[in-house]
């Protein structure tokens, strides 16, 4: 069993930096951050490898948003940069489970199986 929680929410004026942090516990190959606005579907931010380090972002956060991760401390981070209004949603962390494989470029929902509780980020204009 995977277990996830985030922290690092927040308040901020367009064009400021939050970064989010997520504790893990258990074996997975990928971990993953997801956006949900109101009214809106859950969607893909970004992905990264366990192992390999390989990351994958959607299109509206490349250049701007960074995932990383501390192995050894179990812990996924996600800086964000040059946020705007639309950028506010709550963001959940992610984990699919152990010996999953995800084929490159795709970040969709149903590959992750566990989640955090999500975090708020709100932009202001």
């Amino acid at each position: 069993q995977v277990q996830l929680v985030e922290s690092g929410g927040g308040s901020v004026q367009a064009g400021g930096s939050l970064r989010l942090s997520c504790a893990v516990s258990g074996n997975t190959y990928y971990r993953g951050w997801f956006r949900q606005a109101p009214g809106k579907e859950r969607e893909g931010v970004a992905r990264i490898h366990t192992r390999s380090e390989s990351a994958y972002y959607a299109d509206s956060v490349r250049g701007r948003f960074t995932i990383s991760q501390d192995n050894a401390r179990n812990m996924v981070y996600l800086q964000m940069d040059d946020l705007k209004p639309e950028d506010t949603a709550m963001y959940y962390c992610a984990a699919a489970r152990p010996l999953m494989m995800i084929p490159v470029g795709r970040l969709r929902t149903d590959d992750f199986d566990y989640w955090g509780q999500g975090t708020q980020v709100t932009v202001s204009s």
